[in-house]
């Protein structure tokens, strides 16, 4: 059966300068995911990932390890929800009715539990109906945009393939409620628990998609407890 293997990227290195690059222990993440890969016996035919650096890192690392060249696609509909940009333009009108967001707001979203929270907000004001901001993406656009992605994947790679799809939590939160025929209001539920380097399969057959397991991280507990190693993290 043709396969999909959603992958969320190793941890990015929240609260540095730059977001956008795997943290020492994301690469140890990445690259264990690659050894993963390899002693189960899953060969990848294609690879795809967004534009994004922690994606392409995480990539690169995995796929090191697969026993051929794997070709890399870069495809920026696999790109991450633009989280700063609904924080940046949704963020201050919510706060304006929201007592306890505005809190949290003032407090200075430093930590990752109170980004969470923010996230959370602003997530599920953009997938409703009284979303009506002009200056980002609608979710209308975004989640089109990742399911016709997704469709031309499938179409051009044919069946009988086993394809890995390198991303960000909300894409394959997206992916993930699409697949199962959820609402965006839906979406959310998939996005905030997904671990990073977590592995989610996707069966495929034509046009038809089904899910087979969601945000597996076993593996990453089991190289953990062999090397005294603590490797399941989610931001």
């Amino acid at each position: 059966m043709a396969t999909v293997y959603l992958f969320r990227h190793g941890q990015a290195s929240f609260g540095a300068q730059d977001y956008d690059k795997l943290s020492p222990l994301g690469e140890r993440q990445a690259t264990l995911l690659g050894h993963y890969l390899r002693d189960s016996g899953i060969v990848l035919d294609a690879a795809y990932s967004g534009t994004l650096l922690r994606q392409r890192q995480t990539a690169e690392l995995a796929i090191a390890s697969q026993p051929h060249a794997v070709s890399h696609h870069i495809e920026p509909r696999f790109n991450e929800i633009k989280n700063d940009e609904h924080l940046e333009y949704l963020l201050p009108e919510l706060v304006k009715t929201d007592a306890g967001l505005r809190h949290i707001v003032e407090r200075g979203l430093s930590s990752s539990k109170d980004y969470q929270k923010a996230i959370d907000a602003v997530f599920n004001h953009w997938v409703s109906a009284q979303c009506t901001e002009t200056r980002i993406q609608s979710w209308a656009d975004y989640s089109g945009g990742v399911r016709a992605a997704l469709q031309e994947l499938m179409e051009s790679q044919g069946g009988g393939k086993t394809l890995g799809i390198f991303t960000s939590g909300g894409t394959i939160a997206t992916l993930v409620a699409q697949v199962l025929g959820l609402t965006g209001e839906q979406t959310y539920q998939f996005y905030e628990p997904v671990f990073n380097c977590s592995v989610t399969q996707i069966f495929y057959s034509g046009s038809r998609t089904s899910l087979s397991y969601f945000n597996d991280r076993s593996w990453l507990q089991v190289f953990g407890a062999s090397s005294a190693e603590d490797l399941v993290t989610y931001r």
